[in-house]
């Protein structure tokens, strides 16, 4: 004998769940002000407070004797908006300067540079504070671009030596800006607070609160409650996404070459793995606290730090590198950076889906395993 089918259909099932979840979050401002308020405010710190790009950087510069070519180097390095310089009478007072850490670097002259430069062996000094060892490889980076631009208005109106010429070319950031960089990357991590660990936090307050037991006391059915509670979290997370999109584009000045049909596939494709994630670390831990730990330390952390965002993977160990190749971030901020500075390159979007869309699969399917209609 067939056993009596549930009393209700499922789509007014679902619509049920949908309502019961919206009345949850409007109830609970602090859902709002994770999609809506943390976006803002992590676009705030990074766009004005994060940059990668040094600025107006303290050096000391030691001219022992005044000399025209000497004041004109001075007088470069002077005018450069990348530097501030302050003058020293010689290396022992720079060197007390940089031990109290007032500067960052010595650019010193010998005494007789005028006469070295006219002969071809001029040297010039440079100490770079190495405590931090990628502000110190900029700065040598910036020392050398403003020496060498120095020499090359020195020689303009000469004829050029004979031999290889070097044309610069920067594809894709042409300003050099980390902003632009950093800044893409950055929606990624925010779509991770709101897909995994928002979405982790509210389900397993759920478990806590027996408000799952009741659920399961009624009719619906395991994937109508997965959908009721996947759909809120979709559209609140799409939201944020816009949110930061367009505070990127309007108010830091981010190019945004791609197409608008590409980002919100690639977003709703990751928006939908984040939001498994949170599914099934809530069903796994059915704890609120035990929940936002897992999150944080198995989603947030490694999107922050091994997803591109900031550290450049290539770079990491090869055992690292591989460690990458799990973490869903990595996939977006590949494609979301792609999508900015670069313009729709379906290869790169097509691969960094297909990826997403097996992580989401995997996480499904652990949340729909973990979720039973008992109280076992």
């Amino acid at each position: 004998m067939t056993p009596p089918r549930p009393s209700g259909s499922a789509r007014r099932r679902i619509r049920g769940l949908l309502r019961k979840e919206w009345l949850e979050i409007l109830r609970d401002p602090s859902s709002i002000a994770i999609a809506f308020v943390l976006p803002v405010i992590l676009l705030f710190l990074f766009g004005y407070g994060v940059s990668l790009d040094p600025r107006e950087v303290r050096i000391a510069f030691v001219k022992p004797i005044s000399s025209q070519p000497a004041d004109s180097l001075a007088e470069t390095f002077r005018g450069s908006p990348y530097f501030r310089v302050e003058f020293a009478a010689d290396i022992a007072t720079a060197r007390e300067l940089l031990d109290r850490r007032e500067v960052q670097g010595i650019v010193s002259l010998r005494d007789d540079f005028a006469q070295r430069l006219d002969s071809g062996d001029a040297v010039v000094q440079l100490v770079v504070d190495g405590v931090d060892a990628n502000t110190a490889r900029i700065v040598q980076g910036y020392v050398r671009g403003t020496f060498a631009r120095w020499l090359a208005g020195r020689d303009r109106g000469s004829p050029p030596p004979p031999g290889l010429v070097i044309e610069h070319r920067m594809w894709f950031n042409a300003e050099v800006n980390s902003r632009h960089f950093l800044i893409p990357g950055l929606i990624a991590i925010i779509m991770t607070l709101i897909g995994a660990m928002l979405t982790s936090l509210v389900v397993a307050r759920e478990w806590e609160r027996g408000t799952m037991e009741a659920l399961f006391a009624t009719p619906v059915r395991i994937r109508e409650i997965m959908i009721g509670k996947l759909v809120p979290y979709f559209l609140l997370g799409m939201g944020g996404m816009a949110v930061a999109t367009a505070m990127a584009v309007f108010l830091f000045g981010v190019p945004f070459r791609g197409s608008l049909a590409a980002l919100l596939l690639l977003s709703g494709i990751y928006m939908v793995a984040a939001l498994a994630y949170g599914l099934a670390v809530s069903a796994l831990a059915r704890s609120q606290f035990v929940a936002g730990q897992v999150a944080i330390i198995t989603a947030f952390l490694p999107a922050f730090i091994l997803s591109g965002f900031i550290f450049d993977i290539r770079s990491m160990p090869w055992a690292i590198q591989l460690l990458t190749h799990i973490i869903p971030a990595r996939y977006f901020v590949s494609s979301l950076q792609t999508m900015f500075l670069v313009g729709d390159v379906w290869e790169v979007f097509a691969r960094d889906g297909a990826a997403l869309v097996l992580i989401a699969a995997v996480f499904l399917a652990i949340a729909r395993r973990r979720t039973h209609k008992s109280l076992e």
